[in-house]
């Protein structure tokens, strides 16, 4: 646990009485902004399928933005783990998004916007009687012509500001990050903004994460600089 949280604050993201979820082989814990890093397809699926289809049998809400282009491969991917694709999204339990509606709607990217259409989509399952919904993100739309880096970075960071002051079960975000596609340093400088990392399959604590305030004031420095 990082220390600069307090048990109190701890047990506010967390809340009381939430079923634990499980991951990359371990349990999440309060913190539940994961980067994954991955090199081919495969290795990610293997990781994701398990997280998604447990929280699909207890009753959870998936929300999955996608590469427009891999679209189809991602329906055949759940298929392939036997989820009926068909029934969860007629049921609305399962959401399929893509790039173009939600971090680059209208063509462009914007923190501030991106984060308060998830927040909304949350309160539309939470009306519904969803009590979770668990989130998985290709982050490849950051490639895109026209995506400032540290724009990214903001809205990363800002991510963590949902489960720091959250109340109750806490709504697993996982970013995925195609090793092949990312610069060594940007790498780096995402993994600051997650508490936890995926790497070779494994979930881990995040030694190098930095708490957003922190992070965001040195965003600012740096921006001005």
């Amino acid at each position: 646990m990082n220390p600069k949280y307090s048990s109190d604050e701890r047990r506010k993201s967390s809340g009381s009485g939430s079923r634990q979820i499980r991951l990359a082989g371990s349990i999440l814990g309060y913190r539940a902004h994961i980067c994954a890093f991955f090199s081919t397809a495969e290795d990610a699926y293997r990781v994701l399928l398990p997280f998604i289809r447990e929280g699909l049998e207890c009753g959870e809400k998936a929300v999955h933005t996608i590469d427009p282009k891999r679209c189809e491969e991602h329906i055949q991917r759940l298929e392939s783990a036997g989820i009926d694709v068909a029934a969860v999204q007629k049921n609305d339990q399962l959401e399929l998004r893509d790039w173009t509606n939600t971090h680059l709607n209208g063509g462009q990217f914007d923190p501030h916007k991106t984060l308060a259409l998830f927040e909304k989509v949350v309160k539309e399952a939470k009306a519904k009687g969803f009590q979770l919904i668990r989130f998985v993100t290709q982050m490849e739309w950051a490639l895109e012509v026209g995506v400032d880096l540290n724009e990214l970075l903001e809205y990363e960071a800002r991510a963590n500001e949902v489960w720091i002051r959250h109340e109750g079960p806490v709504n697993p975000v996982i970013c995925t990050y195609d090793l092949t596609k990312f610069r060594g340093d940007v790498v780096v400088d995402i993994m600051q903004t997650h508490p936890l990392v995926i790497i070779g399959g494994v979930l881990q604590e995040n030694p190098f994460f930095v708490p957003p305030e922190e992070f965001l004031e040195q965003l600012r420095e740096k921006r001005a600089s």
